[in-house]
């Protein structure tokens, strides 16, 4: 039978209970177990796809096309486990499927209710991921608060999974806060009590409790906490603060989180520690020998969550690289306003990344110009890949009126545009080009040279294209097109003679990267990035 860990969260959300849930799923690979890792968001949007980055943070895309939670980034960055269209639950998904059921008569006249028709699809689609993966444990984080009313029915379904299942083969690690206050010099054990306390009133009592705090605890306050929390002494864990997300894993292995998980669910494995990680992440990021000023030229800048992929895989090149990304936010509609040479000064290294509508296009055009010509190593994903070829056929191909019908429908020369398969889409959501596409690179370009093969597979998320009508004449001033869907004809990547490192592409392989596996791309703009900081 499958074991299922259940992770949920209390006193006040932003705990981290997609790092919870991830280092979780890191401790378990490391003792030989295969995982799985699931997310079930109680909002009622089918998918995030729709929603702003400002309201949801980064939007994250799977093999298999899904637009899902940022929390799956999480997931895949810290294990080995295949995420998939399914491995995100939502409210929205979850009505939409009984109501398209009961139109159909698929209940045969009974009265449609949350119990058990709402619970039931819940526990059907939890049971369905962990089944077709075919996985030893199914971690399950339930987004939100325990209190907060959408919540509820993820709840009950896993309350139900719990007693279902029996002893060994379900287990509720809740993640709290323990908050310090200042003023008394005390740290606070009352708000888990109350979170425990609103646990228990729905029928789940927590095994494992994960206590987020900025100080130690003390043997007394723990003591406290097991008998008021009613658990286990040793089931108090301490999550305490820690300067990067990679070290989360360390600081559970070293409270013995995974000795107590495999105990608890009756498992048995040869313990092994986290060295390598511990040597080739942590290590690197605490040392580095060098450091690589990057600016990220953004329209999202302001929510830290919004490019959460980018941030991590820029992170994860310095890590390759053995060196520092250290990473500049610029906000892209200040550099409409002028001073873009003071505002990108020192840049390393220049990287535009994915987004859509027109605010602040603008400055990225300006910067992918301060980019191309003072010679600064370039790295455009999907958007700025469409305003590199915007600022290329504006400024190097001399040519009047240029744009993308994105932003302009009737612009003179639309060097980006729509697939005609795209002019017939009428409802936004799941509409786009998304999932994993072949590429098929050129052996003579820096993108080769980086993936060290011909033939790739990198993972989309948009509507417009480059628009194969200019690919000549772009071609003669010096843009080169050294990656290409084949089979459709599309454009995928695109470099510049005569530039140190200038590269473009219309997918997105921020998703694709990991602390122990930098992403190819990621590594080599950071390694040139490093070569210009030494000039």
């Amino acid at each position: 039978m499958e074991k299922f860990i259940f992770v949920t969260g209390g006193v006040v959300s932003s705990l981290g209970k997609g790092i919870a849930a991830a280092s979780i799923g890191k401790l378990l690979e490391v003792r030989g177990l295969t995982t799985t890792i699931i997310k079930c968001d109680p909002y009622l949007n089918v998918d995030p796809g729709t929603m702003s980055p400002f309201q949801h943070g980064e939007v994250y895309v799977t093999d298999d096309g899904a637009e899902a939670d940022l929390d799956l980034g999480h997931y895949e960055r810290f294990t080995n486990a295949h995420i998939s269209k399914d491995s995100n639950i939502t409210t929205g998904k979850v009505y939409y499927n009984v109501i398209t059921k009961e139109r159909r008569g698929d209940y045969l006249g009974k009265t449609v209710q949350i119990i058990p028709h709402i619970t039931n699809e819940i526990k059907m689609r939890i049971r369905k991921v962990s089944h077709d993966k075919d996985v030893d444990v199914t971690i399950v984080e339930i987004g939100g608060t325990v209190g907060d009313i959408e919540s509820l029915p993820f709840l009950e379904a896993i309350r139900q999974m719990r007693w279902e299942l029996g002893e060994h083969y379900a287990l509720n690690i809740h993640v709290t806060l323990l908050p310090y206050i200042k003023s008394a010099g005390e740290q606070k054990t009352k708000p888990t009590q109350h979170s425990v306390g609103r646990l228990r009133e729905i029928g789940l009592a927590p095994d494992i409790l994960l206590c987020r705090t900025e100080k130690h605890i003390t043997k007394e306050q723990r003591d406290k906490i097991a008998l008021f929390c009613n658990v286990d002494r040793e089931a108090v864990v301490e999550a305490a603060d820690v300067k990067c997300i990679y070290e989360v894993p360390l600081s559970f292995k070293k409270e013995g989180l995974d000795d107590l998980i495999l105990k608890k669910l009756n498992i048995k494995r040869e313990d092994k520690d986290l060295s390598s990680w511990r040597d080739l992440v942590v290590k690197r990021l605490k040392h580095p020998q060098k450091e690589a000023k990057i600016c990220v030229v953004g329209k999202y800048i302001a929510l830290q969550d919004a490019y959460k992929s980018i941030y991590e895989a820029l992170i994860h090149g310095g890590i390759a690289n053995n060196a520092k990304a250290h990473i500049i936010r610029v906000d892209s509609e200040n550099l409409e306003k002028g001073k873009v040479d003071k505002r990108l000064e020192g840049a390393d290294g220049i990287l535009i990344p994915g987004g859509f509508g027109d605010r602040g296009i603008e400055g990225k055009i300006k910067a992918v110009e301060y980019a191309r010509e003072n010679k600064i190593p370039y790295f455009g994903i999907c958007l700025g890949m469409h305003v590199a070829t915007i600022e290329f056929g504006r400024n190097v191909c001399s040519l009047k009126g240029v744009n993308s019908t994105e932003f302009d429908k009737q612009v003179k020369n639309p060097v980006i545009a729509l697939l005609e398969e795209q002019k017939r889409v009428k409802n936004l959501g799941a509409s786009m080009r998304l999932g994993a596409y072949p590429c098929k690179l050129a052996k003579k370009s820096l993108s080769f040279k980086a993936y060290k093969k011909e033939n790739i597979s990198e993972r989309h998320r948009h509507r417009y294209e480059f628009n194969n009508h200019y690919k000549k004449p772009f071609e003669k001033k010096g843009m080169l097109f050294v990656g290409m869907n084949v089979r459709k004809g599309l454009v995928e990547v695109i470099e510049l003679k005569n530039h140190p490192w200038f590269v473009a592409c219309q997918f997105h392989p921020e998703f694709k990267s990991k602390p122990d596996r930098a992403h190819p791309l990621f590594r080599e703009f950071i390694a040139a990035a490093l070569v210009k900081s030494k000039k």
